[in-house]
């Protein structure tokens, strides 16, 4: 039953999306031949945008202060400044369920215009964004979203496909190692903003049919711990064949112990997600093999405008998923990560416009 809801659900964004989009020109066209109404030309050369109340969102965080995030707070930025809204940036710095379902329900007092939060526990938000919704505030789940066929009400997910981009993480690990230990580091076991990754690449690895040992070690919230973790781990298992993380701060950690104690030269491979400056110094350095782009900036972007058409139109324009991707970085492709420094992947503060040069590559 919830594989069959889960699909009908994607059928059903499918068409809203088709509606939305291709079918706005049929509308237009139709109107057009209705005695006063515009034209599809005609409403292209339409004016300024109309002048509207200066919505406020409130984005609920689960690790406020965690590096990752920075380009998203930028995205957030970015997109409230140009749509000439406000924001507001709160929750927990330490994953903590119930400051995050407080900050949620303070949002709703506070009468926020809409609402983002990573829906990091499978049940504790469902009630909070019922709520929101009854009191006409639209919700978002960006960066982490309810399990398939969760009855949590939010309207969109903007990110990753999680369970995807952890199950081809597995099939790459699967790759670089026949057999042995490989050690997978979760910060926060449980919360699906990272679990779905640790269980696909598990199961990726199962399948491969190969004999390796995965053991799975949770780091914490910060990066520190998380440093702290990995180190004690590996000096405990020094015949590791692979350290790998899934979430961005704990792939940090196994990047400085790869290059702390050379295991490359030992034959370990490592890898993991995001793109800390770190993370991707030590990928040019060689000391990871890999680490996966899910784009934080357009995660906190993309959901202001979501948010925006929504209570522009009234509502009319329905919200929909938005897959942020799934990008492998290696050492032959981190050049462009190491030659840039902007606000789009969080290396610099300042608001600018990058120039383009060459072919463009998929």
């Amino acid at each position: 039953m919830a594989q069959e809801k889960e699909e009908k659900g994607e059928v059903q964004g499918t068409r809203r999306g088709l509606l939305q989009g291709a079918g706005l020109s049929a509308a237009l066209a139709l109107m057009g031949g209705i005695g006063g109404m515009i034209t599809p030309a005609q409403a292209a050369e339409g004016g300024s945008f109309p002048s509207h109340k200066r919505w406020k969102i409130v984005f609920v965080n689960h690790v406020t202060t965690n590096p990752f995030f920075v380009p998203t707070q930028y995205g957030i930025q970015d997109a409230t400044a140009l749509l000439g809204m406000d924001y507001q940036w709160t929750g927990s710095a330490n994953a903590d369920i119930g400051e995050m379902v407080n900050a949620v329900n303070a949002a709703i007092a506070g009468k926020a215009d809409a609402i983002a939060v990573p829906i990091v526990d499978p049940k504790a938000f469902d009630k909070p964004i019922q709520a929101a919704l009854d009191a006409g505030i639209p919700v978002f789940a960006y960066n982490a979203d309810a399990p398939a066929g969760s009855a949590n009400p939010r309207l969109a997910y903007i990110g990753q496909d999680l369970y995807l981009s952890g199950y081809q993480m597995g099939e790459r690990i699967s790759n670089l190692i026949d057999s042995g230990l490989v050690a997978l580091f979760i910060a926060t076991p449980g919360q699906l903003n990272i679990q779905p990754r640790l269980d696909g690449a598990a199961a990726a690895i199962k399948k491969s049919g190969k004999k390796i040992d995965v053991q799975t070690i949770a780091t914490g919230a910060t990066v520190n711990e998380e440093l702290s973790k990995i180190k004690s781990f590996y000096l405990g298992h020094q015949d590791l064949k692979g350290m790998f993380a899934v979430d961005a701060g704990s792939t940090q950690g196994v990047a400085e112990v790869m290059k702390e104690s050379n295991l490359p030269s030992k034959g370990v491979h490592g890898g993991g997600f995001d793109l800390l400056p770190r993370t991707v110094d030590l990928i040019h350095e060689g000391f990871l093999d890999f680490t996966i782009d899910q784009q934080p900036y357009v995660q906190g972007f993309y959901t202001v405008v979501e948010a925006f058409i929504f209570l522009a139109s009234g509502g009319l324009v329905g919200p929909a998923n938005v897959n942020t991707g799934l990008k492998f970085v290696t050492k032959g492709t981190v050049d462009p990560y190491l030659n840039t420094s902007t606000r789009y992947e969080g290396k610099s503060t300042k608001a600018q416009i990058v120039p383009r040069t060459g072919a463009i590559k998929g």
